[in-house]
């Protein structure tokens, strides 16, 4: 039997982890004796693979410069985690739709831009580890929008494409949605608007938790 997979992005679709980030982000640039952009051209990265991110932030400086950036960012971020600076909440209804899609017989995936490690600390904080069958992240493979964390995730899961649904909250989920060919479902409250999550592809767009379980499955054809 082929199984319906709803696949979440992590940070700002899942978790709120905006204060994290740009802490984190704002530490590495220190770290190298460099200012840090603003707080507002950090949020905008969210979602890429780190090191593509600290690119995009500083692309006149060389790749080296990047990847120590992005090395003192992950220092900084399990630091400030141990500390139990700036959690990473929950958004809210987050639970009440994990519960909503299962019982509607999809299985629940992540494919994010956060390192592997990242994901499942913050997945155990919040008891839900167990709750998704297939992690995907950008340690080991292509960062958003290349498709591939969508394919391995419905490789992993036993879905096909016309049982996928991408749920993100960055032009980057849904340009890796398109990508993948399979459905794309942007939400509102994390770190790209409305507006640009329609111009880059998304096929559906929710405003809370509340209305995302419907929208996931109305996007998805029927199993056989």
């Amino acid at each position: 039997m082929v199984l319906k997979l709803a696949l979440f992005d992590c940070d700002g679709t899942l978790v709120d982890s905006q204060a994290a980030i740009v802490a984190a982000m704002e530490a590495g640039f220190a770290a190298v004796g460099r200012s840090a952009p603003s707080a507002e051209s950090i949020r905008r990265i969210v979602g890429l693979s780190l090191v593509e991110a600290v690119a995009r932030l500083i692309p006149e400086e060389d790749a080296a410069l990047h990847v120590e950036i992005a090395e003192a960012y992950k220092a900084a971020f399990q630091t400030n985690r141990l500390a139990g600076r700036h959690p990473e909440p929950l958004y809210p209804g987050v639970l009440a739709a994990l519960d909503r899609l299962e019982e509607a017989g999809c299985v629940l995936g992540i494919a994010t831009g956060k390192s592997r490690r990242g994901l499942i600390a913050v997945l155990e904080h919040h008891g839900l580890r167990d709750r998704f069958v297939t992690l995907q992240t950008a340690d080991f493979v292509p960062g958003k929008p290349h498709p591939e964390m969508v394919e391995r995730a419905m490789a992993e899961a036993g879905a096909d494409r016309p049982g996928t649904v991408m749920i993100g909250d960055t032009t980057f989920d849904m340009q890796m949605a398109r990508n993948a060919r399979v459905s794309a479902l942007g939400v509102t409250w994390g770190y790209h608007g409305e507006g640009e999550l329609r111009e880059t592809g998304a096929h559906r767009i929710v405003h809370d938790y509340g209305s995302l379980p419907d929208a996931v499955l109305g996007l998805m054809a029927p199993t056989h």
